[in-house]
């Protein structure tokens, strides 16, 4: 097994930093503290260089806040510097534990995504009678941080390199408390582990594949699913009969449980694929699939908030244009042509001034 040294050098480069920090600004509102960054940005990076150097850097404390749509979670967001230093790690670890992934893991991958594995669930369902879909129980707020350090160290033994990662990994704030035992715990196990990753850090999306890395190759190689798709911690295995799914259900209730992980019990369940399988925001079918009902209740809400928004001068026609049209993406691709007739309809009557592209996107005009 190939294992990599001297990666700390490609992480503390200038040049990989002044990257980083292009790639953390892209696609995120501008902020006082990034305004702030980026306006001395030559010396804040010679800063943050200063300090991998020493080995003093330290990350920040997490801002949180809940979100309720559509249940409630903790989002903790990292001061913008450890975001820029997140960046640095992950383009030079990444894709060394890349490689390792089997195929059909779809979450924060280049060239992947929800629409590739609903796509792919699609050439499954076709194939296969029936499916067992699971999901794990609190995923990011369980992961064990010994655990995670031992499957990183098992690509990399670059001792300044796991001296950051061990510092982000240490300095993740609590996440929201549940208590599990395991077998072979004793009554202060669960208290004496630290676990949880904040949920919202890049860290934490890439650190997540990593720890289910060994289990995708387990399902795959040893349990021999042919049908196997993985996006975080929702995954969906194929076969031909019930029986099939229930013994594997069992086996991988133990296996998870070795990784101090539970599925979730009222969202672990064997479907036949004809009947349509909630997966991924859409009720999917063999031959098609739509957006899922709450999904759509959801953006109807957005939807009406920005109209709203726009009506009394908040929000300008670009940006209610821009979050229509990326909403329209994904609808489409649900092929749920009346929903999108009624959102049509919908603003129409309420005043927004709308022209329909040839290519099928949606103009918002300003008001004459």
């Amino acid at each position: 097994m190939k294992t990599y040294d001297k990666l700390f050098p490609k992480i503390n480069n200038f040049d990989n930093l002044l990257k980083s920090a292009r790639l953390a600004r892209k696609g995120k509102k501008m902020s006082t503290e990034m305004a702030r960054f980026h306006f001395n940005l030559e010396n804040e990076l010679l800063h943050l260089h200063e300090e991998l150097t020493l080995h003093t850097y330290q990350p920040g404390a997490y801002k949180t806040f809940q979100i309720y749509d559509p249940k409630e979670r903790m989002i903790s967001a990292a001061p913008y510097r450890d975001r820029v230093v997140h960046h640095a790690l992950c383009q030079v670890i990444e894709p060394i534990f890349d490689r390792t992934f089997i195929y059909d893991t779809y979450a924060n991958r280049l060239g992947k995504g929800t629409h590739q594995a609903i796509e792919r669930y699609q050439y499954y369902a076709q194939r296969y009678p029936y499916v067992l879909k699971c999901d794990i129980r609190k995923f990011f707020a369980s992961i064990d941080h010994q655990i995670l350090k031992e499957k990183l160290r098992w690509k990399i033994r670059c001792k300044d390199t796991l001296w950051l990662i061990d510092s982000i990994i240490d300095a993740s704030n609590p996440q929201e408390p549940h208590l599990i035992y395991f077998p072979g715990d004793d009554l202060f196990s669960p208290q004496e582990r630290k676990r949880g990753l904040p949920i919202g850090n890049l860290t934490s999306q890439f650190w997540g594949n990593v720890y289910l890395n060994r289990f995708d190759h387990f399902i795959k190689e040893e349990l021999g699913v042919p049908g196997y798709i993985r996006y975080v911690d929702d995954f969906v295995l194929f076969a031909t009969s019930n029986e099939e799914l229930r013994e594997w259900k069992r086996v991988i209730k133990e296996k998870l449980a070795e990784l101090r992980l539970v599925p979730h019990p009222g969202k672990t369940r064997i479907y036949q694929v004809k009947d349509g399988v909630p997966f991924l925001g859409f009720t999917v079918f063999p031959q098609y699939r739509y957006v899922r009902k709450q999904n759509s209740k959801r953006h109807f809400r957005h939807l009406r908030k920005m109209v709203l928004l726009k009506e009394a001068g908040k929000r300008s026609p670009q940006q209610l244009e821009d979050s229509l049209n990326s909403w329209l993406g994904h609808l489409r691709f649900g092929q749920s042509k009346r929903t999108e007739y009624k959102r049509f309809w919908y603003l129409r009557n309420h005043g927004v001034n709308l022209h329909v592209h040839p290519r099928g996107s949606w103009r918002v005009l300003e008001q004459q």
